[in-house]
């Protein structure tokens, strides 16, 4: 990038403080992903039937304002067919709701930490050259994501019990790819900071990165679908290693995409191959100046995260691992981007 010298446009530039900033919002991220895990694993996604972005921020004061949430939610399908002959009370609405209103709360506070924060970097002009376009697209995928997760709650107003396991699937996805782009955008920062150019994505780590992404993606069909309910066995799978599709007759793509089973026999597979590049990744960069810190977070990270993939599948989906299970998913991510940053660092 350009070295700016005093007295030129640009000479206020604070790449490392900018860098800093970066990193916070993307643990508001990470922290995002985490409650939007808790939210899903308790059926709270849809306990809040409308999008207020700015009245939505205080929730029900008054009895008589829980009671017309608590109504507007009776009239979806997941109270009717679902929670309602289950016997839902309103003290038990109110804790679902509060996952829901925790993880939008959280979305907004995350879209102010970056909005507000860019604003006065940009007035100031503390940006360096060539960094604006790429902030203001984290500033547009941030906006889409509110967007993307209103599209996805209402799959599961309208149609469903449960929202649309693709439209999760979806907004996961973007979330995670906001996180990888913060956190790339960080390291060019500090690189900055230090007088390095910016890093290239080279094609092994665009490799891995997409490896990785077809696992996330996975992940987030196996959650929608409620496919780690589908057994309790680890390597087996019912005791059979090839469970074979439950929901027969509608054809491959079908059963690759939407039936649980079959989604989650890839999920827990295909995870050998996220390892087999991650390893790759990480021996090649042990050598390289700074490589040996990434190379050590991306074994923690995958080694922990088959741990806990397994542990979640054998107790059933116990909340507490299957959202540990979710942090560290987007802490591989993380670490991965780190990784492939390294790799792509130039003189």
């Amino acid at each position: 990038m350009a070295i700016m010298t005093p007295g030129q446009s640009g000479s206020t530039t604070q790449p490392l403080a900018l860098a800093r900033w970066l990193l916070l919002v993307a643990a508001l991220v990470v922290a995002m992903v985490v409650v939007g895990g808790i939210t899903r694993l308790t059926e709270s996604g849809v306990s809040i039937t409308e999008w207020k972005p700015v009245a939505g921020t205080i929730p029900p004061l008054t009895e008589a304002q829980w009671q017309a949430e608590f109504d507007a939610y009776r009239q979806t399908p997941q109270f009717i067919q679902v929670n309602g002959p289950a016997g839902m009370t309103l003290a038990t609405y109110k804790f679902i709701f509060f996952w829901e209103w925790v993880h939008r709360l959280l979305a907004r506070a995350t879209g102010l930490a970056f909005a507000a924060p860019l604003a006065w970097f940009w007035i100031r002009g503390r940006i360096p050259v060539g960094y604006k376009p790429r902030l203001l697209l984290l500033l547009a995928m941030g906006g889409l994501q509110g967007a993307v997760g209103w599209w996805m709650v209402k799959s599961g107003i309208v149609h469903d019990v449960r929202v649309s396991h693709f439209r999760l699937a979806t907004h996961l996805l973007l979330a995670l790819t906001l996180l990888a782009m913060l956190v790339w955008t960080a390291l060019d920062l500090l690189g900055a900071a230090r007088g390095e150019a910016r890093a290239r994505l080279t094609g092994f780590a665009a490799l891995a990165l997409a490896v990785l992404g077809g696992q996330l993606f996975y992940g987030a069909l196996t959650a929608g679908l409620r496919a780690g309910l589908v057994t309790n066995q680890w390597p087996l799978m019912n005791g059979s290693f090839w469970p074979g599709p439950t929901e027969t007759g509608r054809g491959p793509g079908h059963a690759m995409l939407s039936d649980p089973a079959v989604v989650h026999f890839i999920h827990r597979w295909w995870a050998w191959v996220v390892v087999a590049v991650l390893i790759v990744l990480a021996r090649r960069l042990r050598p390289m100046a700074g490589g040996r810190a990434a190379s050590v977070a991306i074994h923690s990270a995958f080694g922990t995260q088959l741990l806990l993939g397994i542990a979640t599948v054998m107790t059933g989906v116990a909340l507490w691992l299957a959202v540990l299970h979710q942090l560290v998913g987007a802490l591989l991510l993380a670490s991965t981007v780190w990784g492939a940053h390294v790799l792509g660092r130039r003189a």
